[in-house]
């Protein structure tokens, strides 16, 4: 096994002058999954959140490569994908202007983008009048652009069927097969092979 890119060492976090989680601590190597699971409310949001450095851990360290990973913050976000339960995407726009959008920012080619979620016969409908699951999938198509190491996935099957589910297997391992790791809070069984489980 590869030696651990992500480490999480003793993190504590506070949520509305409530201790959400503490002493919680995981390592993660290029090519691993771990799947966020418990109760709602257990803290499976907040710890992706503070994954992605957008809240402060109230105790404890996260390191990538061995050293502080929010010492950098624009590297940091630099190198993930974070999906959360909101898509992000504007409604004006067609569903392929939206990636094409996220493409200018990270890179990588909106065609295939929309291809690998089969959103193509939807390309230029206005975000607006997708279903549900039409928008998480455009949302989630958006993991199709340019490689970041590290994706973190808040409920990402929420309004699939359960073709789009099956949908996100070689999405998911082409990623991992590069060296890519994912974090993904999930109630549901998702298409993670060989994935670890850590229940908040």
């Amino acid at each position: 096994m590869e030696a651990s890119l992500l480490q999480a060492q003793d993190l504590a976090c506070w949520r509305a002058e409530r201790l959400v989680f503490a002493g919680l601590s995981f390592t993660l190597a290029p090519g691993e999954a771990l799947l966020l699971t418990g109760a709602n409310g257990a803290g499976k949001s907040s710890l992706l959140r503070l994954l992605a450095g957008l809240v402060p851990a109230a105790e404890g360290r996260l390191l990538w490569e061995g050293e502080d990973a929010l010492a950098d913050r624009p590297a940091h976000a630099r190198r993930l994908r974070y999906l959360g339960h909101q898509d992000a995407l504007k409604p004006g726009l067609t569903a392929r202007e939206n990636l094409r959008f996220f493409a200018r920012l990270w890179g990588g080619a909106a065609e295939e983008a929309l291809a690998a979620l089969d959103l193509l016969p939807l390309a230029d409908l206005p975000a607006r009048v997708l279903s549900s699951g039409q928008k998480r999938r455009l949302a989630l198509a958006r993991l199709a652009l340019a490689p970041a190491a590290l994706w973190l996935l808040d409920e990402p099957t929420v309004g699939l069927d359960a073709a789009s589910v099956e949908r996100l297997r070689p999405l998911l391992a082409a990623h991992r097969g590069r060296g890519g790791m994912v974090v993904a809070a999930t109630h549901l069984p998702l298409p993670l092979d060989d994935a670890r489980e850590l229940r908040l």
